[in-house]
């Protein structure tokens, strides 16, 4: 079943105004979600950020892109991200992770274990995360997190829980994702120069681990994709390139150039939710009045 486009900025701020300013013109121009890294570089606190942006708009969807799994707790991440969705009537998605990058880790004195240690960590959070979404008293034991009785969370507006993303280019994270995930992101692999390096493992390859792994739940899912390298040529406001950003080459292309490329990564792969970085925000906002909800 071909589920209708949507769009999110990936973006931060630095000051108040700017980051009020930005989720009242996202939501303006028909974005359905501003989303946060979750990185130590950022200057503003991504859950409070997400919480100010939820409050100064009416029907924007605020998320984390994404949440680093071994920064915190994940039943008191849940209890956090379920009171946002509540004073936010339901308006948040939640992306979380296993951790990239060993930067952060260094700075804040936390162990950066193997990828696969990370990743069986992860697995056991979303376990108890799901379960602080949707029962009553969550009792967890596993090899990283023991939970004993703990209820008093709220429960999310959203049901049966608020959206979870989880986006990957390793098999094992894209087969915990289409189990347990509501989005899911197959992402392409960056080398250092940049560029999108598909030769290696296809996206057409990276779906068929999810369609496979989700079984009768691929209907439902979301399947998402950064599109961080287009550049509207044709559009009234020129492409600003986002200072952290990830360091992709930027594509040139026409305002019918990328409406068909986006129906053609629909067709070809099932992405419909697509997320952009801030400097692309004006830029693309024609492909967005034109394909958002269709």
């Amino acid at each position: 079943m071909t589920k209708p486009f949507r769009f999110g900025v990936v973006s931060a701020a630095s000051s108040r105004d700017q980051w009020v300013g930005l989720a009242r013109r996202a939501e303006e121009l028909g974005y359905s979600t501003l989303m946060m890294p979750d990185r130590l570089m950022m200057e503003l606190g991504i859950i409070t950020a997400l919480t100010v942006a939820a409050e100064a708009t009416t029907t924007l969807h605020v998320g984390s892109y994404v949440f680093a799994n071994d920064y915190r707790h994940p039943a008191l991440l849940a209890k956090e991200i379920a009171t946002l969705d509540v004073l936010s009537n339901g308006r948040v998605e939640l992306g979380i992770g296993a951790g990239v990058g060993g930067e952060d880790y260094e700075r804040l004195g936390i162990p950066f274990d193997s990828a696969g240690t990370r990743v069986s960590r992860f697995e056991e959070a979303l376990q108890v995360i799901k379960q602080c979404f949707t029962k009553e008293s969550v009792n967890f034991s596993g090899k990283y997190y023991t939970v004993t009785g703990l209820s008093g969370m709220p429960k999310s507006i959203q049901k049966p829980h608020l959206p979870i993303l989880v986006g990957s280019a390793g098999k094992r994270m894209l087969t915990i994702a289409a189990r347990e995930a509501t989005i899911v992101s197959p992402t392409p692999t960056y080398n250092k120069g940049g560029k999108s390096d598909l030769a290696d493992i296809p996206l057409e390859e990276k779906v068929a681990w999810v369609r496979e792994a989700a079984g009768e739940r691929f209907a439902n899912l979301e399947l998402a994709q950064p599109v961080y390298d287009i550049a509207i040529t044709d559009s009234s406001v020129p492409y600003q390139p986002q200072a952290g950003g990830p360091p992709v080459s930027q594509r040139q292309m026409s305002l019918e150039q990328t409406i068909e490329y986006m129906l053609e990564l629909r067709e070809r792969y099932g992405f419909s939710y697509l997320q952009l970085n801030g400097g692309q925000m004006e830029n693309f906002a024609p492909v967005v009045a034109r394909l958002r909800g269709k």
